[in-house]
């Protein structure tokens, strides 16, 4: 290797692309099953070009992350490329009062560079520990189409085709809004189906009212043995204390950490006693750099970090970790392919098929993330396209 790689620009394309039968939920604004209906949304594509001639790229993060990108540029400029730990204390100091979103996208496309100057797979920078990772079934909020997930009879008939299709776990995220006998009883539907033979979790979104609501369900998932109960009530996943009071009454470990930020913030709920497995996102948690500094805490403490949904970056972490059971294929649906454009080449994707006969995928080799972008895809679908340098 010559001289370091210097960063000259930053770019990021917005896209916008359709999804059929698609609608929008009305609570928190979640796409969910509606047979012909349709939905137009938007997402973002970063580049960071170097004066190697090497390009890191990543496709992911929402509007608001992107929206601080304009002033982390000026972080990058004119810096090596491979100082990503800088980095990452750099912009954790430049966003400490705006919840360091849109740092974590950036470090992502740096350990793309990185990887793509060694040419090796990001996991291999890590320090591998496994090439094929078992996954579950993450399904689409429940919806209220008669073809679709819109009773615990459909959510258990899904449940079923997925643990023939080989995966081996299963998880709901019920309806929002919905009375709680019905949210109880998809819990059970899905547990008299198929309880045994898969691991069942369970995801409310947040949904359930009060506190006493998220116990009753609780219980009944206790009832079925349930893997994990994950963001139950409206605190927003965000109560230390409360989830420790939950964790006290119920039986069923709880899965914890989405909606909190970071290194810091992790380790304390997790040492208040409020979480039993501890979740994180590159997205949101500081990139790769941050979601490896999450998985060695979480493992100093005995305890596994579950990451969440998937991606090219997800496999590459979870390629280099120990402590983690499952990568989560989603959002899935029977009646429908996906929601996510076809942003890959060398036929790279994330849906119901893509597991193998024993429920696994496997890590992308391919230098950097492992799966090169569509730039023609890209392109035809650009909307806005800014470049900082």
């Amino acid at each position: 290797m010559s001289k370091a790689p210097i960063v000259t620009s930053v770019e990021v394309n917005e896209i916008e692309f359709k999804i059929n039968d698609m609608t929008t939920e009305p609570i928190i604004g979640m796409p969910i099953y509606e047979k012909g209906s349709s939905i137009r949304p938007k997402a973002h594509v970063l580049r960071i070009n170097t004066d190697a001639g090497i390009t890191g790229e990543y496709f992911g993060g929402n509007a608001v992350e992107y929206a601080a990108i304009p002033k982390l540029a000026r972080l990058l400029i004119g810096k090596n490329a491979l100082n990503r730990e800088l980095f990452y204390n750099d912009a954790k100091q430049a966003l400490r009062q705006e919840a360091s979103m849109g740092r974590s996208q950036i470090d992502i496309a740096l350990w793309d560079i990185a990887g793509k100057l060694l040419d090796v797979p990001v996991h291999q920078l890590l320090g591998t520990y496994r090439k094929e990772l078992p996954c579950y079934a993450s399904t689409y909020i429940a919806d209220f189409d008669p073809e679709g997930l819109s009773s615990s009879e459909a959510m258990a008939d899904f449940a079923e085709q997925c643990f023939e299709l080989g995966y081996p776990a299963f998880k709901i995220h019920p309806w929002m809004g919905q009375p709680l006998n019905k949210q109880i009883e998809m819990v059970a539907a899905v547990g008299k189906r198929v309880a045994g033979k898969m691991d069942l979790m369970l995801d409310p979104v947040c949904t359930y009212e009060t506190f006493g609501d998220a116990v009753k369900v609780g219980k009944v998932c206790d009832e079925w043995g349930y893997y994990w109960y994950e963001d139950p009530f409206r605190d927003s996943g965000v109560s230390a204390f409360a989830h420790k009071k939950l964790r006290e009454i119920i039986n069923t470990p709880i899965l914890q950490t989405e909606h909190i930020r970071g290194l810091e913030q992790h380790v304390d709920f997790v040492l208040s006693g409020g979480t039993d497995f501890v979740r994180g996102d590159p997205d949101y948690d500081g990139g790769i750099t941050g979601l490896m500094k999450l998985a060695h805490a979480t493992e100093g403490l005995g305890l596994d970090l579950e990451v969440h949904v998937a991606g090219p970056d997800r496999r590459q972490t979870m390629a280099a970790m120990r402590n983690s059971n499952f990568y989560e294929m989603g959002l899935l649906h029977p009646k429908h392919p996906g929601m996510k454009p076809p942003i890959y080449q060398d036929g790279y994707v994330d849906n119901l098929n893509a597991i193998d006969e024993h429920g696994k995928v496997s890590v992308p080799e391919g230098p950097g993330l492992g799966v090169p972008l569509d730039w023609d895809y890209i392109n035809a679908h650009t909307t806005d396209h800014a470049v900082y340098s």
